[in-house]
């Protein structure tokens, strides 16, 4: 056989074993939500966005990206960023809702699904943005739940863990906003909000001794407050759209233009 073509199939093979990993957890975590084990859930949830990350940067470093893989990461995304969390709030809250449970729960899955969908068709447009990200992405929607249930569950089991009162003290407030927050997220996943995507190779190589600074103060915080700094994180990136549309919207307003969403970042 051709050495140029297994050299070929063993680029794309390996990527797709990080897609692999990434599905083998969402279907991990849709089980675990089945049986009402939601920290086994959310925790299959988080391992999951790793692999998803890892996913396409080996695929650049090997040069092995390819529309199979794209639509293998898309098919591993939606379960375990799609249906997987939407199941996993159904039973965890939503369910108690009754009738509306359903319906909003599957927003959350439908919204994720087309949010993939656009993503891919401006893919092989060629017309997406290699600096932001249109509409919030999907696997940041997973991570805010994951993380939120995971918090939540401490509560509710009375264990001891490393997190913050304050923050601690809010969690059941969003409890009782459960339906609010999942149509919110589904939501801002269909908009037009741009999101940074973060894709910098500035971002991985600082340069200056305050982000060094900042990136070790931050390191030493998820080790110490690992699942309070992972909900902080994504809350921040949950809002930072919204907060830069509105920013931007009142900018025009008084002639002032904000830096775009792409732009952050950049100067690190």
């Amino acid at each position: 056989m051709d050495k140029q073509v297994l050299k070929r199939g063993g680029r794309v093979l390996a990527p797709s074993l990080f897609t692999l990993g990434n599905m083998a957890c969402g279907f991990y975590a849709l089980l675990s939500s089945v049986r009402g084990e939601f920290v086994s859930s959310a925790t299959a949830i988080v391992i999951g966005m790793v692999f998803d990350a890892l996913d396409g940067r080996v695929a650049r470093l090997v040069h092995g990206e390819s529309s199979f893989g794209v639509e293998f990461d898309s098919m591993a995304d939606f379960l375990t960023f799609g249906v997987a969390p939407a199941h996993m709030m159904y039973a965890f809250i939503l369910k108690d809702y009754g009738a509306w449970g359903y319906p909003i729960a599957f927003t959350y899955a439908l919204c994720g699904g087309l949010r993939l969908a656009r993503f891919n068709a401006t893919a092989h447009a060629g017309t997406g943005g290699k600096t932001h990200f249109t509409g919030l992405p999907i696997p940041g929607g997973a991570g805010f739940l994951a993380s939120f249930v995971l918090l939540y569950q401490i509560i509710e089991e009375g264990r001891p863990a490393h997190t913050w009162k304050f923050l601690m003290d809010q969690i059941p407030s969003l409890y009782g906003l459960a339906p609010l927050m999942v149509v919110g997220l589904a939501f801002l996943m269909v908009s037009t909000i741009p999101y940074p995507a973060f894709k910098q190779p500035s971002l991985i190589r600082p340069k200056s001794l305050p982000t060094i600074s900042i990136l070790c103060a931050v390191g030493f915080l998820l080790f110490y407050y690992p699942l309070t700094v992972i909900f902080l994180v994504f809350l921040f990136y949950t809002l930072l759209g919204p907060v830069s549309w509105a920013a931007r919207l009142v900018g025009r307003l008084f002639g002032w233009t904000p830096r775009p969403p792409g732009d952050y970042g950049e100067h690190l």
